[in-house]
């Protein structure tokens, strides 16, 4: 994922929390905030330490990465996303987070068909 793909600061955070929609599912939630100006989309990934030891929760973000890397093309630009991992993702592999995530981005309506 490139720098300019990611968000970091805790207010861009905040800003999307306080003024954005969410929807979620079993697994994750998905906070996103519409942002005319920007020419690409920006993810914030938390997985909280329920989840896990370090290597799990680093695992679970670099799926969640590749799996956004790889639905780059399907997903609108000018949304600034942030997902939240839930406990049930510390059991689950690549193709199952792959596919819950795509389940939260079009139930958001965020995915082009």
């Amino acid at each position: 994922m490139k720098k300019a793909h990611r968000m970091k600061k805790n207010e861009e955070f905040q800003h999307v929390f306080k003024k954005g929609k969410s929807f979620a599912n079993r697994q994750l939630v998905l906070y996103f905030l519409k942002k005319e100006q920007q020419p690409h989309f920006r993810i914030g990934l938390s997985v909280s330490k329920k989840i896990g030891n370090a290597v799990v929760r680093n695992q679970v973000k670099r799926y969640l990465r590749q799996a956004f890397l790889e639905l780059e093309d399907q997903i609108h630009h000018q949304y600034d996303l942030i997902i939240i991992a839930r406990t049930p993702v510390k059991d689950m592999d690549y193709h199952q987070i792959k596919k819950s995530l795509i389940h939260v981005l079009s139930k958001s309506r965020l995915l082009s068909k």
